[in-house]
């Protein structure tokens, strides 16, 4: 059973945000869900979020850790990092752990086949 979102005693690792983790302004269950269908299901649940929403990610995805990075770093979203239960001080329970990250207002968009791909200027048509 994924872990309560609604407490406010979180934290969330990473170099670029330590100390505590924003709360959540969107919540994606991606539990059993694999790198590519959990980025589509990432995508498709930004697609209408404006800059700044933070973004809590649930996941199995045992990848995710370098997974959700990478797919920030590659379209200038703003990892944030795991998010801690303060209660036991892990990043995991028993099944899934929870990552978060800010949307940016410069971000590139990604196609909607591939997440893992940025999308391409309407007039290119090379490969």
């Amino acid at each position: 059973m994924p872990r309560r979102l609604d407490t406010p005693r979180v934290t969330a690792t990473s170099p670029a945000a330590p100390g505590p983790a924003p709360e959540a302004d969107l919540t994606v269950d991606g539990t059993g869900l694999l790198c590519v269908a959990l980025l589509l299901r990432l995508r498709a649940a930004i697609a209408g979020a404006g800059p700044g929403t933070v973004v809590h990610v649930i996941t199995t995805d045992p990848a995710a850790p370098l997974d959700l990075p990478a797919w920030c770093h590659m379209t200038g979203h703003h990892y944030l990092g795991p998010v801690l239960d303060d209660e036991d001080g892990s990043v995991d329970d028993e099944d899934s752990s929870v990552y978060a990250l800010r949307l940016a207002a410069d971000a590139r968009p990604t196609r909607a086949d591939a997440p893992w791909r940025t999308a391409r200027p309407s007039g290119d048509t090379g490969p």
